[in-house]
């Protein structure tokens, strides 16, 4: 399993566009991608469970990835985030 951090910057948070292009980032690796905040957690695969979670700008994100892209599937979402959030 691999992991990182991010600080949202966008200043709307993760709203419906950027969360539309997240996950359909995420439904192209065969890994499972998990997104948590503030204690709650959400299949990034899955629109309205990341909308749940209610994102905002300065909020830190964990992103966490398993499977057997996790490598490419890191180095891809890692950079999704850094463009978009």
């Amino acid at each position: 399993m691999k992991e990182f951090r991010y600080v949202i910057t966008d200043p709307v948070g993760i709203h419906a566009r950027p969360a539309g292009l997240l996950v359909k980032q995420a439904a192209a690796v065969k890994s499972k991608v998990t997104i948590s905040c503030n204690g709650k957690s959400a299949d990034a695969k899955k629109l309205i469970m990341l909308m749940s979670l209610g994102v905002k700008q300065g909020m830190e994100v964990t992103c966490q990835i398993e499977g057997e892209d996790e490598d490419t599937a890191f180095d891809t979402l890692h950079s999704f985030f850094t463009e978009n959030l």
